[in-house]
């Protein structure tokens, strides 16, 4: 054991010092110079371990030799500060500090916490009951020991929300989803009740307004913009018009049929018919058009609004600029080259209660609740084969081609009639769109930072202030600059949309059957295809990673 005077304070009183001469001291060990380091004049300071090992090394080494006489010199421990160590996140969202005990030195304190917190810029979200509880347990840590704790956090954007259009009134077509109840309890499926029809100052569809949102801010408070809530239009067709006193109220102005549209709504005047044959001619009417009957081979009917048939529709061509409402079934033939009979197109939803052999072109939904056969669907929507309670819709045979996703409770049957079924094509069409707007976004921040050049060139204030032509050049350019970045911010916005959008695309966009798929249905989800070889039970069938994906889960 060594004696205790061999290790001094250095004259600053910053220092262990300790002097040995080999040949009386030695040989010794680590544990017997760390044991000097425990007197209390020592024990706050913070030892050398190179110093230490290096001491023990020399003075065994030199022990009982003609150079051990000698007296060596080692400092074995120092004073140290405290330490602070700021660690900011990758997303800079977060800012954690670690504290270090001193080590008979300088302790933290909190103007030393200010400091290093302004030298790395964090300046944004920080918590100062979270710093203070810092710096408390400080006061109770041994020389060395650390404590750490997050004390800044980042606030993240919250995006505006889209404006939303609700409509207030029904429409035709969803009476063909509502037969009426009898008194004893049985559902009446040929009465589907009084024709929907609305009266002035009836309140048709509020909106409720697209929000801006409200932007965030990093720990170095970098502004991270939001993203504005997208407007929707609704402006008021014929027979409407906006609330006086609530330009988000759209009410009537007249009365008739109530008939939704990309935009807004209207209110029709209705036509009303019995039967379209032969004797009562083609149809092409402005407004809804109501057929308490039939509509025969060969027969024509154009309207600008609705059309409901409350019969059925054989070999006829039907066109609306809203829906068609078919109440019972819609009956085509093949005439040659796949060529059908009947040929249905709607800018709104197609309606009906079965179809076979027929073609079917909807920009909105297409929804038939009991079988779709041998028939060429195409929906800008959904198609949907199913009654409301889902027991019942079976798509067979012919193609079915939505781009938002199809659904079904059985597809194709057990003969193995093949059907086609294609849905989630647009992917590619949406990248596309966004290659271009990345694309144009660029080209608005070069243009952008021309004017910017260009304006930080213009010679002193001084010398054009009185120059009308100069200044009216500069007004152009600060207009220009100005209209530059309104663009720019309305394309980065549409960019973000549309980026999400393909990023979850194949995850909104899929086919569901609710019992069965049965062998020999082609199934097309984007570049994804597979033809079933078996049959199938209830499944969501999916495109992962550009291969059919058939999920039994739900």
């Amino acid at each position: 054991m060594l004696e205790p005077t061999l290790a001094v304070l250095s004259a600053d009183l910053s220092k262990v010092e300790l002097r040995l001469t080999p040949n009386t001291h030695g040989p010794i060990s680590t544990e017997d110079v760390t044991q000097l380091l425990k007197q209390p004049e020592f024990a706050m300071l913070f030892p050398i371990t190179p110093a230490i090992d290096k001491a023990v090394n020399e003075v065994n080494a030199l022990c009982g030799q003609n150079p051990g006489k000698h007296e060596l010199f080692f400092t074995i421990a120092e004073r140290k500060d405290g330490t602070i160590n700021i660690k900011v996140s990758d997303d800079k969202m977060h800012a954690s500090m670690t504290i270090t005990s001193a080590w008979g030195g300088k302790d933290i304190v909190l103007a030393d916490v200010l400091n290093t917190l302004k030298n790395h810029k964090i300046k944004m979200g920080l918590s100062k009951p979270k710093i203070m509880a810092l710096m408390q347990r400080l006061d109770i840590l041994p020389p060395g020991e650390s404590c750490e704790g997050e004390i800044a956090t980042g606030k993240a954007p919250v995006n505006g929300e889209h404006a939303i259009l609700t409509r207030k009134v029904p429409l035709a077509r969803e009476r063909l989803l509502q037969p009426q109840e009898r008194e004893d309890g049985s559902v009446d499926m040929r009465n589907l009740g009084a024709q929907v029809t609305v009266k002035p100052n009836d309140v048709l569809m509020i909106k409720k307004p697209a929000t801006d949102g409200v932007a965030g801010y990093n720990v170095h408070g970098d502004t991270l913009n939001q993203i504005p809530g997208k407007d929707q239009l609704m402006i008021p067709g014929d027979g409407t018009a906006l609330h006086p006193n609530d330009a988000n109220k759209l009410i009537a102005t007249v009365s008739g049929q109530p008939v939704e549209n990309r935009k807004g709504m209207q209110v029709d005047d209705v036509l009303q018919i019995k039967n379209v044959d032969v004797k009562y001619g083609h149809v092409d009417f402005k407004g809804s058009i109501l057929i308490t009957g039939d509509v025969h081979e060969g027969m024509e009917v154009k309207s600008s609004g609705d059309i409901t048939v409350m019969g059925f529709v054989d070999s006829a061509t039907l066109e609306a600029e809203g829906d068609v409402i078919v109440s019972k079934g819609v009956i085509g033939r093949l005439i040659k080259d796949h060529e059908l009979s009947t040929k249905i197109s709607a800018q709104g939803q197609i309606c009906a209660q079965f179809v076979q052999y027929s073609e079917l072109k909807a920009q909105g939904e297409i929804l038939v609740t009991k079988q779709l056969l041998h028939s060429h669907s195409e929906s800008g929507s959904t198609i949907t084969v199913s009654d409301a309670t889902g027991k019942r819709g079976d798509l067979v045979g012919g193609k079915a081609t939505a781009a938002k996703g199809i659904h079904a409770i059985a597809f194709g049957a057990t003969a193995g009639t093949k059907t086609e079924l294609f849905c989630g094509m647009q992917q590619q069409e949406l990248k596309q769109s966004l290659k271009a707007l990345d694309e144009s976004v660029k080209q608005l921040v070069v243009a952008g930072l021309d004017i910017e050049s260009r304006l930080r060139k213009l010679p002193p204030k001084t010398e054009w202030q009185n120059d009308a032509g100069m200044i009216e050049q500069v007004k152009m350019m600060l207009d220009q600059k100005n209209q530059i970045a309104a663009e720019r911010l309305k394309e980065e916005i549409e960019f973000e949309q549309i980026k999400n959008e393909v990023e979850d695309y194949y995850d909104k966009y899929f086919i569901k059957a609710g019992r069965n798929i049965f062998a020999n249905v082609e199934v097309h989800i984007g570049n994804a295809q597979n033809r079933t070889q078996r049959e199938h039970g209830p499944c969501v069938v999916k495109n992962i990673n550009a291969e059919i994906s058939y999920d039994y889960s739900k």
